[in-house]
């Protein structure tokens, strides 16, 4: 099938779905500008900070997408790219877009409150601890996944013939591995993502502080950003995985107590037009790369292959392809920073619902681009290579995808794509890490008010908790793989997506509002992925006796079982209770 007919089919549901079913939400709801949001009304300079449309998209969207959409497609086309294409584009409209906007809205109407706060008020105290260990364990599989993906991405090298490029080239810095001269990719993205978080108080600065125009300093991001590309091909910054690791905790705790004005802001806001200019980039790719009849290498459907790599195509595929379609994580970002930065009720659809539509179409080209970019044999020597010591680097697998379609497409040189892919995915990790580490702060604070009627000091200290993410981050990615880690991430992910969509639902129905949008999907996401838990558990965790992830993985099943019981008592309850008020803020 032509590349470009599968976008614009891809684009046209997209559409479909933000233009009527997410305003169909919003109805629901009641969107109301007149209702002032947390950010208006609890205002501090610190969480609480009223947002330009434009830049609480760019937090937002480079907060949620992060390498998720990437990591997961490259991981699931082993299955073959029309069951990819299939999840990503049904499961954003009737699912991840419900999701996110049904998060978001909700958490503005309830002052800011986070997943677990909305548990406490719904399902009672039991429901707010049972959700508050599980979103723990989740965003804590989170960082280890992203930090494993980030470590191996920063340290990638590609043999500079699959480049076309010759030894006396001058684009990378080289190094001989057995024989064979690799260019190394990942040191350019390691120098571009330091100098934009040093950039990033500046451009905090000039919009927060100094009040300059966000258009003007959208022009001097993007001047800057460009500027860190080229200085990170100039000097490219080479170190071993585990002093990435290193490096990047210590980073995370100190990112995770600074005001999000001075670095989470506006770095998300700066690298948001890479992301942007790739998005770009790729649809002009595929469309012209359409007219030109460039055809996919990798097989449409491959589902034996899938199912002897990973497992059942149901439920492997719809968990490995985690934040694509859809992402509990996502629930946590609209809860913990952006329901604090919304400035008016009717930005909640473009930076919500729109935000998950972008990141369907960012997962809908990354397809697109390794199946046009990579043979088979390729393939599978990036995502599952033979030897048991290699890793797999699904970032890479996305480069040199998206550096072959490029070239294939519109005469670019191969290696601009693999560039521009590389530092297009790194700065979203470290975005990722950074609000995943400053949720985990948030979260420990809030499981200590449960644990202890008066917590110690200490407890309630940013550097405690912050150190305590971290250090739980750090040793997960440590004594797990990313192959080991992604599953579980990705099942548990969802899962607390579809706890999140039940808990909305309670919230609706306690206001005798239609709910059933979040019903069905919340329903069936809690199945699929419990069936999933179980399937690797059993298949992969036991058998390989990994103790540390046998016992993540019985107590996310454990914790989501109890929130479900909890739940349905609720629910019986408020069956003849009468009506809450929809506004309650």
């Amino acid at each position: 099938m032509n590349i470009a007919i599968i976008l614009i089919i891809s684009l046209f549901i997209f559409w479909l779905g933000y233009r009527y079913y997410a305003r169909y939400i919003c109805r629901v709801f009641g969107e109301d500008n007149n209702c002032p949001t947390p950010a208006v009304a609890y205002e501090d300079g610190i969480d609480y900070v009223p947002t330009k449309p434009i830049v609480i998209f760019g937090h937002h969207f480079a907060s949620i997408a992060g390498a998720g959409p990437i990591i997961g497609p490259a991981i699931g086309l082993v299955y073959g790219w029309i069951p990819c294409l299939l999840w990503i584009v049904i499961g954003t409209v009737v699912i991840g877009g419900v999701h996110d906007l049904s998060a978001l809205m909700t958490s503005v109407r309830e002052k800011g409150k986070s997943v677990a706060e909305l548990a406490r008020d719904t399902l009672g105290p039991v429901g707010f601890f049972l959700i508050i260990a599980y979103t723990l364990l989740i965003v804590l599989l989170v960082c280890a996944a992203f930090l494993n993906a980030t470590a191996t991405a920063l340290t990638s090298m590609y043999p500079l013939s699959d480049m076309q490029l010759g030894a006396n080239q001058t684009v990378f810095r080289t190094v001989i591995t057995n024989g064979t001269s690799m260019a190394v990719v990942g040191g350019i993205a390691s120098t571009q993502a330091i100098a934009i978080t040093c950039i990033a108080p500046i451009i905090g600065l000039l919009l927060y502080r100094l009040k300059f125009n966000a258009y003007l300093v959208s022009l001097i991001a993007i001047i800057a950003v460009t500027g860190c590309v080229i200085l990170g091909i100039a000097f490219p910054l080479t170190l071993s995985p585990d002093k990435w690791k290193i490096i990047i905790s210590i980073y995370t705790l100190i990112a995770a107590g600074v005001p999000v004005w001075i670095v989470l802001q506006p770095r998300d806001f700066t690298n948001a037009f890479i992301l942007y200019a790739g998005i770009v980039l790729l649809v002009i790719g595929v469309f012209v790369g359409g007219l030109r009849g460039v055809p996919m290498q990798l097989a449409s459907a491959s589902i034996a292959l899938g199912e002897s790599k990973q497992g059942p195509i149901y439920p492997m595929l719809l968990i490995l392809i985690a934040c694509g379609a859809i992402s509990g994580f996502h629930a946590l970002v609209a809860g913990g920073t952006s329901s604090k930065q919304v400035s008016l009720e009717s930005h909640i659809k473009p930076v919500s619902y729109g935000g998950m539509v972008l990141e369907g179409i960012l997962a809908v080209g990354v397809v697109i681009a390794i199946a046009v970019g990579l043979n088979h044999e390729n393939y599978m020597t990036i995502m599952y290579p033979a030897l048991e010591s290699a890793k797999q680097n699904p970032i890479l697998a996305f480069a040199i995808g998206m550096g072959s379609l490029l070239n294939r497409s519109l005469g670019f040189p191969i290696y601009f794509g693999v560039i521009f892919g590389v530092v297009m995915v790194e700065g979203f990790i470290a975005t990722t890490l950074d609000t995943a580490v400053r949720l985990n702060r948030y979260l420990f604070e809030e499981l200590w008010s449960v644990m202890f009627k008066n917590p110690p000091k200490i407890m309630k200290t940013y550097l405690f908790n912050a150190a305590l993410a971290v250090v739980f981050m750090y040793f997960l990615a440590k004594s797990n793989a990313l192959n080991k880690i992604w599953p579980i991430f990705g099942a548990g992910n969802q899962l607390l997506a579809a706890l999140t969509l039940i808990a909305v639902s309670v919230w609706l129905l306690e206001r005798k509002k239609p709910a059933w949008f979040a019903i069905i999907p919340g329903v069936f996401m809690l199945v699929t992925t419990m069936i999933a838990l179980v399937y690797v558990l059993t298949t992969s965790y036991w058998p390989t006796h990994n103790v540390t992830l046998i016992v993540a993985d019985i107590l996310l099943l454990a914790l989501a079982v109890g929130t479900v019981v909890i739940t349905i008592i609720d629910l019986r309850k408020q069956a003849l209770a009468p009506p809450k008020r929809i506004n309650a803020a």
